[in-house]
């Protein structure tokens, strides 16, 4: 596009996630008219709240990763920051089909960064630490090069089978509700292959990403973290961020539109026209800051060259919280929670967070021997399929009993229960499959090329706030030439 644009006086926004909402910050400061269009009734997408027997919780995403400083330095802007805490020390475990195990205690994905450490060593055996060790000795061309790859094959061709099976494809599954062989290592886990060519191994470029950034949550840098422990939520729930970001965009004079769903998507003269909920809307620039599949469908037309390039839909998840009174679980017996390995026999869930074991200020609030769990189903296995499993809200309940029981080892009755609630996000994470990298870039080059038009989201920055948050200032900052 040339030099730095001038600075046009409207701007319009799609979606009214983060992504969205840090976009008409970014551009408000910048000195623009903002009007945000959401099509549903909340904001902050993902980042949502629920009430479950008077306890307001996080019913999407309740942490963010400690990598960079995104989150923290924006929560701080929003006058947060001295609400950001760690979660309690006990780390995290992982469910396998021949019993429980801790997770390592410095790890990305579940690649550990030392085979050698002692609930890696529990968990892989002997010959598995030595083949994992081997990841040392390999050259680092080995899984570094430039095409495209798998988690999956990263990790064995540097670690081997067993790192994959009982370390990595649990902490993928809870996380990215996917099979590794799926998804692409370079969305998934930024930057780990170009650590990988930088240091020479896999073991020391994961070591390298789990420093914290100074203010986000660093903690002594000599001491490794519990597994777990490379994250930071704030206090109250990470959505005090989405009321924070929509308190200051009002205070900005920014327009706020929910229930307003985009259905066309046209060039002007001028800039850009969006027609939802029966009325057009116009602005000399453009963020798309909905799920993959949505802003291709949208702006296909006005872009001819994304047309019929839209992404796979993400996974279904649904989320079971239970607030129930079972002072046995005072003790935390599986720490912060558990990830579910996915051949483990007789268990339904991928991931059980004991939310209550996890963070301080939620035991403060919730009380002595009451306690909050947070049981998450769904996963795409191959193909886009995805297993059978329970589906109403009876089902998921009946089965959040018995797994929670089974992965904790303290019986959860119905008995116990004070109250429960059922989220379901439906294709909301985003799919990350081996080449999307290459394709989201694609896409955002041919809607840069279009002028004054940015595309945002967890599609194109990968999974996770630290991610979103960055990508987003950075995409618009060069669409204000800030």
């Amino acid at each position: 596009m040339g030099s730095s644009p001038a600075k046009p006086g409207t701007a319009l926004v799609v979606g009214g996630g983060i992504s969205g909402l840090l976009s008409a910050r970014e551009l408000a400061t910048a000195g623009l008219d903002v009007t945000v269009l959401e099509a549903g009734d909340a904001w902050g997408g993902c980042v949502g709240s629920h009430t479950v027997s008077g306890l307001t919780l996080d019913s999407g995403a309740e942490s963010f990763a400690t990598r960079s400083d995104a989150v923290a330095r924006l929560a701080t802007e929003l006058g947060l920051g001295g609400r950001i805490v760690s979660p309690r020390p006990g780390g995290a475990w992982v469910q396998l089909p021949d019993g429980p195990r801790e997770l390592p205690k410095t790890g990305v994905l579940g690649i550990p960064a030392n085979p050698w450490d002692p609930e890696v060593r529990r968990t892989l055996g002997i010959m598995g630490s030595l083949r994992a060790s081997l990841d040392r000795l390999l050259p680092a061309s080995v899984g570094a090069g430039t095409g495209v790859t798998s988690v999956a094959a990263l990790v064995r061709a540097r670690m081997g089978a067993r790192v994959l099976d009982r370390l990595v494809s649990p902490v993928v599954g809870g996380v990215h509700s996917a099979d590794p062989g799926l998804l692409d290592v370079d969305m998934v886990a930024p930057g780990l292959r170009t650590g990988l060519r930088n240091h020479g191994s896999l073991a020391a470029a994961v070591s390298a990403q789990r420093r914290p950034a100074i203010g986000a949550g660093a903690t002594d840098p000599g001491r490794p973290a519990k597994a777990g422990s490379a994250v930071a939520g704030l206090d109250g729930g990470m959505h005090t961020l989405v009321d924070a970001l929509v308190a200051d965009l009002r205070s900005r004079g920014v327009t706020l539109l929910a229930g307003t769903a985009a259905t066309a998507v046209s060039r002007t003269i001028t800039g850009w026209r969006v027609d939802a909920a029966g009325a057009p809307f116009t602005g000399d620039l453009l963020v798309m800051a909905v799920d993959g599949p949505a802003a291709v469908g949208l702006l296909e037309a006005a872009v001819p060259a994304i047309a019929g390039k839209q992404p796979a839909s993400g996974p279904d998840v649904k989320l079971v919280t239970l607030v129930l009174d079972q002072p046995d679980l005072d003790r935390r017996p599986r720490g912060t929670g558990i990830l579910v390995a996915p051949q483990t026999p007789g268990v339904e869930a991928k991931a059980l967070t004991h939310a209550t074991g996890k963070w301080d200020w939620l035991a403060a609030a919730a009380g002595p021997g009451r306690h909050v769990l947070r049981l998450s189903y769904g996963r795409v296995d191959g193909a886009s399929a995805q297993p059978g499993g329970p589906d109403s809200d009876e089902e998921l309940f009946a089965a959040s009993l018995r797994d929670a029981s089974a992965l904790l080892g303290v019986p959860v009755a119905a008995g116990d229960i004070r109250d429960w609630d059922v989220v379901r996000w439906r294709g909301s994470l985003p799919f990350a499959a081996v080449g999307h990298r290459a394709r989201a870039a694609a896409i955002r080059e041919a809607c840069t090329a279009a002028g004054g038009l940015a595309v945002v989201g967890g599609w194109m920055a990968g999974n996770g706030l630290a991610a979103v948050v960055a990508d987003t200032r950075e995409q618009i900052g060069r669409m204000t030439g800030a």
